[in-house]
Parts: structure tokens; C-alpha cells; sequence
């Protein structure tokens, strides 16, 4: 019996964004909007994705400091209905993300891990409880690479494991091997593989499976996602929609693409499920706010 639909193991931030005219060059100064600050971090804001769509149960395994930014992050996951039981507080102040974002929705990020980096594999066998009372456990990387090798290694038999390598490195066999799916944009494949990956997507999909996951699935923007496997390849659309903030829709793509295989919704018709949920999130400003319901994902 699983106690929960989805278990992220991940980063919490607090997301500091401006609003520039345009993101500046090197060595340039550009005037902004007031700041905002939000709720956010790769773990955080998929936890909170699949709370919002309808997951049964879903719970972070985190560190936040103990600071007021930490408290913000575990009100919103609180108020979004996951589980906190596995975010640690203390050891370092909370992660930090400072995004810039233009008119078109476009962003740059950068972001100072804090407490996310003191999240070691230590914690992540202590909270072995929570592994073996998930269906499917989704992972990044703005955790250090051990701990995430630690949460392979610490799999139960029957439980899935999804990876978004962000921000990309290259990767260990055993990770690698564990993937179903590996989750990576065009920039994280290139990356991954170490290659040039010219071509189709249909190309870097055969690249990276060469590599040794289960699965692959590359995430293409506006023009949806292509879903492969050792049997099959294909493509799901997007919905078309007027970007305002892209900010965290690829962490509401991967939450709502893991939460649907862990209700056993097939690979192909739980990515085509996340496409629509990636294109809802980017509707609105910020992160976690952005975040659709499963009424709002149908109403598209």
C-alpha cells in the first residue's frame, strides 16, 4: 500500500523576480520592476504542482533554513495540501533564486543553492519510509548529485523514478538507468550527452537513450514534447496559449507527468496531460502561483 501518489526530492527556494524591458548584457545595468517574492525551487514547485492538479498525497523531501523565507516555503506548501514531513529546517539560510523576466515571458535565473546543497544522503536514508511509501519518487538537480544517487539506490522495486536533470551535468549509469522517464529540454540533452545533437528531437531522444534510461522524454516549448521509448517514439502537442511568465512551467510539466504515472496513466498520455499543464502555468506570472488546477487543465 502507498501511503502517497508522488514523493519530490528537492530544492526550496524563494524565487526574487524583477521585470526588465530586457535582460542585460554583460557588464549592463538595466532598470526593473519592483521585487516580488515567491515560493519556489525545482522540488518545492513540483510538490505543489501536483497538490494543485489532484494528487492523492504528495510530499517534499527538502532542507529550508530558519529564516523567513523558509517559513514562506512551507506555508505554501502546507496551504497547497503536501506533506511536509520530510523538509528539515536549519544548516544553512534558504536557497535563493534571483529571476529576471521580460515582456515576451522569457526569464534568466540564477540561483544560490543555500540550504539545498546541505541536503546530503544521509537524510535521504533516513527518510527511507518515505521512498517505500511512494508510487513514483521525481528528483533534480539543484540537490547535490550524491544525494540524488543515494535516492537511486534507495529505491524500492516498485516504485518509479523521474529525473529532470536541472541545472544539467552529466550523470552516473546508475541514475541514468533508473530514469523512466529522463525528463531534459534541448539545452539539458545537449548536456547529457556531451554532443552537438544536430538533427530532430527524434535524434536527441535516440541519443540519450543510448545512454541507459528506461525512457526519455524532451520537452520542446510551444510545440509540445516528444515521448520515446526502446519500442516506440512520438510527439504530443502543446496547447497554444500567450506566454506571460515561464518561469517554473517545466517543474509543473514534470509534477503533472509524474503524478499521471503514478494513477497508471501510460507514458505517452501523461506527457500529453503535462504538455496542457505546462502550457496552463505559463498563463500567469510567477511559479507556484501559475499553477493550474485539474478544472483549469480542462478548461484548455
Amino acid at each position: 500500500m502507498h501511503d502517497y501518489d508522488l514523493l519530490v526530492v528537492g530544492s526550496a527556494n524563494a524565487d526574487l523576480v524583477i521585470g526588465v524591458e530586457r535582460r542585460p548584457a554583460a557588464g549592463e545595468t538595466v532598470l526593473g520592476s519592483d521585487l516580488v517574492v515567491h515560493p519556489g525551487g525545482k522540488g518545492a514547485n513540483q510538490a505543489v504542482a501536483a497538490a494543485r492538479l489532484g494528487a492523492r498525497t504528495a510530499a517534499l523531501l527538502a532542507r529550508v533554513g530558519d529564516d523567513a523565507h523558509g517559513r514562506l516555503l512551507l506555508q505554501s506548501q502546507r496551504e497547497a495540501g503536501v506533506d511536509t514531513v520530510g523538509v528539515l529546517v536549519g544548516g544553512a539560510p534558504t536557497g535563493v533564486a534571483l529571476i529576471t523576466v521580460d515582456p515576451s515571458g522569457d526569464n534568466s535565473i540564477v540561483v544560490s543553492p543555500g540550504a539545498n546543497a546541505r541536503l546530503t544522503p544521509e537524510d535521504v536514508r533516513a527518510a527511507a519510509s518515505l521512498l517505500h511509501a511512494s508510487r513514483v519518487v521525481s528528483a533534480q538537480l539543484e540537490i547535490p548529485l550524491e544525494t540524488v544517487v543515494e535516492v537511486v539506490r534507495n529505491l524500492p522495486s516498485d516504485t518509479r523514478f523521474v529525473l529532470n536533470p536541472s541545472p544539467p551535468r552529466p550523470l552516473p549509469a546508475e541514475v541514468l538507468a533508473a530514469c523512466d522517464p529522463l525528463i531534459v529540454n534541448e539545452h539539458e540533452a545537449r548536456v547529457i550527452t556531451g554532443a552537438a545533437l544536430d538533427g530532430s528531437p527524434e535524434d536527441w531522444a535516440a541519443a540519450l537513450l543510448a545512454l541507459g534510461p528506461r525512457s526519455v522524454v524532451v520537452t520542446l516549448g510551444s510545440e509540445g514534447a516528444l515521448v520515446a521509448t526502446a519500442e516506440s517514439m512520438a510527439r504530443v502537442p502543446s496547447v497554444k496559449v500567450d506566454a506571460v511568465d515561464t518561469t517554473g512551467a517545466g517543474d509543473a510539466f514534470t509534477a503533472a507527468l509524474a503524478w499521471r504515472l503514478g494513477t497508471g496513466s501510460s507514458l505517452l498520455d501523461a506527457a500529453a496531460y503535462a504538455a496542457r499543464v505546462g502550457a496552463a502555468a505559463v498563463t500567469r506570472p510567477g511559479a507556484q502561483e501559475s499553477y493550474p488546477t485539474a478544472e483549469e487543465v480542462e478548461a484548455l
